[in-house]
């Protein structure tokens, strides 16, 4: 597999669907997070992200104009004592609920599917980072549908211990726009993590899409201590 640049893989379609980065910064002392959402509908553009304890949730930006709410209103990121959880949508819940009661995080995803949104079956991603005295480790998963056939499930899941200092993974819910929408393929994409959080935040937000982007959540974790700072990006101001 060939690293490629981040930026040239958020710029590279018009829609990425909702995407995951994770990975180590380039001086190898944070953890690294990225989760952003993307929209085509008027529903999917009404949205905002707002912390929520030590993660984020989603609003409707104009809650008049909210329609179905069951696959757009969910908690993204939430932080379960020394792991911090990243899904694009409610499983984010079940794997924290699931690990609270001591299943793993691959267990919690076997109680899911993709979502129900015939005819794009969207994927449903996940990521979880594992900061532990000064160590670091995290994985990734995806739960898509057979070939686009919601008769079966297939599951993946990418686990990435000692990450390598300037390096994560990225993956998002579709190869690109179409209808329906392609499910991702494949292993998470190796790329590489530069910048400040400052930096790395606006290189993410400016390489999305400007007509579908809607938010942006980023993080960057002391290993060492377990201190984070969080920046969020909302087109919706």
């Amino acid at each position: 597999m060939q690293k490629k640049a981040l930026s040239s893989e958020l710029s590279a379609t018009t829609y990425p669907g909702r995407g995951i980065v994770i990975g180590r910064s380039k001086d190898g002392k944070k953890a690294v997070t990225a989760y952003f959402i993307m929209g085509r509908s008027a529903n999917s553009r009404n949205r905002v992200f707002v912390e929520d304890g030590e993660g984020i949730r989603t609003q409707a930006f104009d809650p008049s104009k909210l329609e179905d709410p069951s696959l757009i209103i969910y908690a993204p990121v939430r932080v379960l004592g020394n792991k911090t959880i990243v899904t694009n949508g409610d499983q984010t819940d079940t794997i924290y609920e699931l690990m609270d009661k001591q299943q793993t995080f691959e267990q919690a995803l076997r109680t899911r599917e993709f979502e129900p949104d015939a005819p794009n079956y969207t994927p449903r991603i996940s990521g979880i980072m594992h900061i532990d005295n000064g160590e670091f480790n995290y994985a990734m998963s995806i739960l898509k549908s057979n070939n686009g056939n919601p008769d079966a499930c297939n599951r993946y899941t990418f686990a990435y211990s000692d990450p390598v200092a300037g390096e994560g993974h990225f993956i998002h819910t579709y190869m690109g726009d179409g209808n329906p929408l392609p499910s991702f393929e494949g292993e998470p994409t190796w790329v590489d993590i530069d910048g400040d959080i400052d930096s790395f935040t606006k290189m993410v937000w400016e390489n999305l899409n400007e007509d579908n982007k809607v938010s942006l959540f980023v993080r960057f974790i002391d290993i060492e201590t377990g201190t984070y700072e969080s920046r969020i990006v909302n087109k919706n101001q």
